[in-house]
């Protein structure tokens, strides 16, 4: 066994990246407070060939030295926009045919294993301020709420954790993988 070097292995250029078909999935992070969080939800996001990142409320925006630290060049793969007003933007993925899947934990959660997505459905998955989560308001506008299950003595994992458990498991439930 040999670890592969960069050069061996199949990575899209910048252009090839932005012209190659995504997966119907965009993340929505919402008064995300640390800028490495935001930098790995781009890296993810361009690991998995995600459409796009919605940057809401005090979520920090590129360019941005501690969010490129952590993207490492995602920033300028991944298409994103910021708005301000979270509910506006689930809003309009809603307008544009998401369903829209909260990843927080909530009385009626369905466990991330057993989540069944239809695979011609675009799924807007949104994640929340790492302190207080989802916002309330986001939950009568959400088609589904999603939840990791953990078995420890924390209710709650790392958002950037977070967001690479659930778009893996998504696009693996997906058949994208």
């Amino acid at each position: 066994m040999r670890k592969l070097e960069n050069q061996e292995l199949p990575r899209l250029d910048i252009r090839s990246f932005k012209e190659h078909p995504k997966n119907p999935l965009v993340l929505v992070l919402d008064n995300i407070r640390s800028l490495n969080n935001v930098g790995s939800a781009f890296r993810t996001a361009d690991a998995f060939l995600l459409e796009k990142i919605y940057l809401c409320g005090i979520t920090g925006k590129p360019p941005h030295r501690e969010i490129n630290k952590t993207a490492l060049g995602a920033t300028e793969s991944v298409d994103w926009e910021y708005h301000e007003s979270i509910t506006e933007t689930i809003s309009q993925l809603t307008k544009n045919g998401y369903k829209v899947a909260l990843v927080e934990q909530a009385d009626t959660s369905i466990m991330l294993m057993d989540f069944r997505p239809d695979p011609d459905n675009k799924i807007a998955l949104v994640f929340g301020n790492e302190v207080f989560g989802v916002h309330e308001d986001l939950l009568p506008m959400a088609d589904y709420c999603l939840e990791i299950p953990q078995y420890g003595t924390k209710h709650s994992l790392n958002i950037s954790v977070s967001v690479g458990i659930v778009v893996w498991a998504v696009l693996e439930k997906m058949g994208r993988l």
